[in-house]
């Protein structure tokens, strides 16, 4: 089967050791806090939910297992990342990389606890190119001056992350590329759009450049983070529909996967252990 190709991506959860710090942070970054009670807030960009923050001071920090390698914020315009490339410098917020990615110019940063973040936005897919009929997706230098020019264009002023800001896709580490591609191509029903050798995959819905990135260079083999691991909780795939949810169930529970139904929809996780919401989305 092939998902629904408006399958797009919804809140991700983390679990954090200092929930204080990370909304000070994440404010600060330019989310807005929506709710915050007991030891959770939820964070977006003033109407619709990005980021879920649970505190659980006593987890553990790991490193070489599967998990989160970065989640990625795509912004609604060049503009836009010009003007939050100008508020991450005047607020002396560390960029650790940019790059132009040829159907994208992205920011890389890293929160206080060492959760990846790309803040981003995507070219028109009218600019998009497919040499030998492959959608190209490189690196190259990150044109600064083009992109705080865009921000600076108008008269509008810096107010956290717009309206229409959104989860663009989540890149993980995983212990197998064959492993993920062989849950997310033939299970799910992503598309494979490109490999990067033998240790990263991107697959999407919809012909995107990428919902789901995968690498393996926490080590092939990583094992699966232990369950009460700081860092990602699970991210969230919404599926536009009843029937196209549905769908997507039947796929997993048909492959002999174990899949849990919950009021927010279905639970299932990766080969690697990465957690994974399954919703109906709009």
């Amino acid at each position: 089967m092939t998902i629904h190709p408006q399958t797009r991506l919804g809140p991700v959860h983390l679990r954090v050791a200092d929930l204080s710090n990370l909304v000070n942070y994440y404010t600060t970054l330019g989310l807005h806090l929506h709710q915050r009670q007991n030891r959770q807030a939820v964070l977006g960009d003033g109407t619709t939910e990005l980021l879920v923050l649970d505190e659980h001071p006593d987890g553990q920090r790991v490193r070489g297992t599967s998990g989160l390698y970065h989640f990625a914020i795509l912004l609604p315009s060049r503009a836009d990342l010009g003007r939050a490339l100008r508020h991450f410098s005047q607020s002396a917020i560390p960029v650790g990389g940019a790059s132009d990615h040829a159907v994208s110019e992205a920011l890389y940063l890293t929160d206080p606890e060492g959760n990846g973040i790309e803040v981003y936005r995507d070219r028109p897919r009218s600019e998009w190119t497919y040499p030998d009929g492959t959608l190209l997706i490189n690196t190259a230098p990150f044109d600064v001056a083009g992109v705080l020019a865009a921000g600076d264009a108008d008269s509008t002023e810096w107010n956290g992350f717009p309206a229409g800001t959104a989860i663009g896709h989540i890149h993980l580490h995983v212990g197998s590329i064959d492993a993920t591609e062989g849950f997310y191509r033939d299970i799910l029903g992503f598309d494979l759009i490109t490999r990067y050798g033998p240790s990263a995959t991107f697959l999407s819905a919809g012909a995107y450049h990428h919902h789901i990135g995968a690498n393996t260079w926490a080590g092939v083999g990583a094992p699966i983070a232990p369950a009460n691991a700081w860092g990602l909780s699970h991210f969230t795939i919404e599926v536009p529909g009843m029937q196209a949810i549905s769908d997507v169930r039947t796929g997993v529970e048909a492959a002999g996967i174990s899949i849990a139904e919950r009021d927010d929809g279905y639970f299932v996780r990766d080969p690697s252990g990465n957690g994974i919401l399954l919703r109906a989305g709009a």
